[in-house]
């Protein structure tokens, strides 16, 4: 199988995390006898250092024309004085939109290497951290129409929140379609008590739960959803909710499996063709130093040759050596403890290839 990848490195420990999946993939392809070929572009700050903007048309471009795009961060504290117009984050609002990529599936899954690494109590853990965020990716607040203007003497800023029918129920049908392949429960997330957004929500929800007999579906607050997350996270198996919730469940989510540099995300629309990358920052404070987690990154692209190229076999092949490796002790910074063996970010690449070949 031929595909074409295009790739985002970004900005900070971009570039070496996502050269670390380049690595796994290419391995991957010559044992199943695959072509990857890349098409590397700018997007972030990296771009707006080079062209002026973050997302050049040539780079949206190539993200439109390929089988799916690999991204590893984007951002940074140098470009926090850059208009918001033009500002890094930018690039991925607008490769979300452009490509049509409505749905973030953010998985939370603990390793059981690294129990000890989460904050939570350990009885807590003990009773399984296993679900996933989907979240709807390119309505409500963060598109909807923004103004700051000078009121009676002083200024006053509006963001406006916005989703209709057909958004609602087009996420409501990933998130039960999700559902049927895992057990078969989703609770949707909202503010009903307060946000007429939010009570469209959950009448849509319903009416799209009426489709799928065989899967349950619960109502939740985002306020006692974000308590129930560290107080009870094995009730959860699929979270569906709007974008701004997303997001921010999504980050409480990944701080309890133990490290942030071990979780994957996705991007999908209606299609097959998807944006996947880790779900940490740029970490600019220790970009070079080879000292970044390239895990995230290279479950993404595990994540892409599932959901975007149907390539099962291989994508559990990535899993399982990452497994091996953890299970080796091997561990990067973010993640270590004691007894464990401490790695940089090319040699945690070096020991999952190494597990790979063996297979």
């Amino acid at each position: 199988m031929n595909k074409t990848i295009t790739i985002i490195k970004g900005d900070g420990i971009g570039p070496e995390i996502v050269t670390q999946a380049m690595r796994v993939l290419d391995v991957v392809a010559q044992q199943y006898g695959h072509t990857f070929t890349y098409q590397e572009v700018a997007a972030g700050g990296n771009a707006i250092d080079q062209y002026g903007v973050p997302l050049p048309e040539e780079s949206l471009a190539k993200c439109l024309n390929c089988d799916s795009v690999l991204l590893g961060a984007v951002g940074g504290p140098k470009w926090d004085n850059v208009e918001p117009a033009r500002r890094p984050e930018k690039a991925l609002l607008g490769i979300r939109k452009e490509m049509g990529l409505y749905s973030n599936l953010r998985p939370a899954k603990i390793f059981p290497q690294l129990a000890d690494a989460s904050p939570l109590k350990p009885f807590i853990v003990a009773e399984g951290i296993d679900f996933i965020i989907v979240r709807e990716l390119i309505g409500g607040i963060y598109f909807g129409k923004r103004r700051t203007e000078e009121l009676d003497g002083q200024l006053v800023a509006n963001d406006e929140m916005t989703y209709s029918e057909g958004e609602i129920r087009r996420i409501a049908r990933v998130a039960f379609n999700t559902a049927r392949k895992r057990s078969g429960r989703v609770i949707s997330v909202d503010k009903a008590n307060v946000l007429d957004t939010s009570r469209l929500w959950r009448k849509v929800m319903n009416e799209v739960a009426e489709e799928y007999p065989d899967v349950t579906l619960e109502h939740m607050l985002v306020d006692n959803c974000a308590m129930q997350i560290v107080k009870k996270p094995s009730q959860f198996d699929v979270v569906v909710t709007e974008n701004m919730f997303g997001d921010i469940l999504s980050d409480e989510a990944s701080m309890i499996t133990g490290s942030i540099g071990m979780i994957p995300s996705s991007s999908l629309g209606d299609g097959t063709r998807g944006l996947y990358e880790p779900i940490h920052g740029s970490a600019p404070d220790i970009a070079g130093q080879n000292l970044a987690n390239p895990i995230g990154t290279i479950l993404a692209a595990a994540m892409m040759l599932k959901y975007s190229f149907d390539m099962d076999e291989e994508s559990a092949a990535i899993e399982a050596a990452v497994e091996a490796t953890l299970n080796d002790g091997y561990r990067t910074g973010d993640c270590m403890s004691e007894g464990m063996i401490r790695l940089g970010c090319v040699e945690m690449g070096d020991q999952i290839i190494a597990h790979l070949k063996k297979r």
